[in-house]
């Protein structure tokens, strides 16, 4: 729990809340995992797109076990994701049967639990390219959790990705999870992206963009014209400048996407037919996340401390007790 915004070493506390009542439409659940994710470090910072009341429990995604059920179509042991902001980060909670959907139960728990964020974020963004001739789709911060999502679900799709990162020695890494071109994320790297992509003869008509600042533009350099960029994220804490040549010669389109407006405004049929292919995807060795390690709620402080380790190699989870 924290009471006040700041760094979650200084914020976090360890505490013992009171049992809520389970009303008529609700579900008492254990929670079984919940990563930490970069939303949850600025959310606890208090610089996150919302600021909630304190004091209160972070965690934005987590998978747990229906204890309790005053809900219909929900039984004891059923497992759920949380479409609402999940608390994560707590033993057990009460939430609304209208804010989870249900998951198989025989499911990988670490994989559920990282379910709701990464994965759907990727999904959606490249819903963009269904339309396009054998798209080759665009991205900054290739090493990141969405990034990793968006190369193997556009393998699966039988699409390909061009990819930039920070660091270069990642790319054999990306190559292997299913990337089709790597580069490093500087002037040198989009010289040899423009190589690649005459040597393909390809066209970029989507991009997504995770970073900010210099990089977003590197992008729109390979674009080709009326392309689209999609920006999700502020990872190099810049602001997305564009130069007015690519606005009024080249006829491109900038647009952001967030996961939490999507999830409130999507039915939930979309909701669940989208979870239910990306379950799939995991279940068939489609999906992958890489996992650095897993602690127990009140070793919240070692948990940070991997989180930000320069060495740390895939998502932090706490394990419910």
């Amino acid at each position: 729990m924290i009471r006040e915004f700041g760094q979650a070493a200084k914020v976090l506390e360890w505490v013992k809340k009171e049992d809520l009542c389970c009303a008529e439409g609700a579900l008492r659940v254990r929670m079984l995992a919940s990563p930490i994710n970069p939303a949850d470090t600025n959310w606890i910072e208090g610089t996150y797109g919302t600021r909630p009341a304190l004091p209160e429990v972070p965690g934005t995604e987590g998978v747990a076990e229906v204890m309790e059920s005053r809900a219909a179509g929900f039984a004891v042991g059923d497992r759920v994701i949380f479409l609402d902001y999940a608390h994560g980060w707590q033993e057990s909670r009460v939430v609304a049967a209208a804010d989870v959907l249900r998951v198989p139960s025989d499911g990988n728990v670490l994989d559920l639990a990282m379910l709701k964020v990464n994965p759907a974020t990727a999904w959606l963004m490249l819903e963009r390219a269904r339309s396009m001739d054998k798209p080759v789709v665009l991205q900054n911060a290739a090493n990141s959790g969405v990034g990793r999502c968006v190369i193997q679900i556009a393998r699966a799709r039988g699409w390909r990705t061009v990819n930039f990162v920070r660091n270069a020695e990642l790319a054999a890494e990306l190559l292997d999870l299913g990337a089709d071109a790597v580069f490093s994320d500087d002037e040198a790297g989009l010289q040899a992206a423009k190589l690649w992509l005459q040597q393909e003869n390809a066209e970029i008509f989507l991009a997504l963009n995770a970073v900010g600042g210099e990089s977003a533009v590197r992008q729109l350099n390979l674009l080709a014209d009326g392309a689209t960029q999609v920006t999700y994220g502020a990872m190099g804490r810049r602001p997305v400048t564009v130069p007015n040549q690519f606005l009024i010669f080249r006829d491109m389109r900038f647009e952001g996407f967030w996961l939490s407006r999507w999830l409130k405004e999507a039915s939930r049929d979309e909701m669940t037919a989208m979870y239910e292919e990306l379950v799939t995807m995991m279940q068939k060795g489609q999906l992958r996340q890489a996992v650095d390690s897993v602690h127990a709620l009140a070793d919240f402080a070692a948990a940070f401390a991997r989180q930000t380790a320069a060495d740390r190699r895939g998502k932090v989870l706490f394990r419910g007790e």
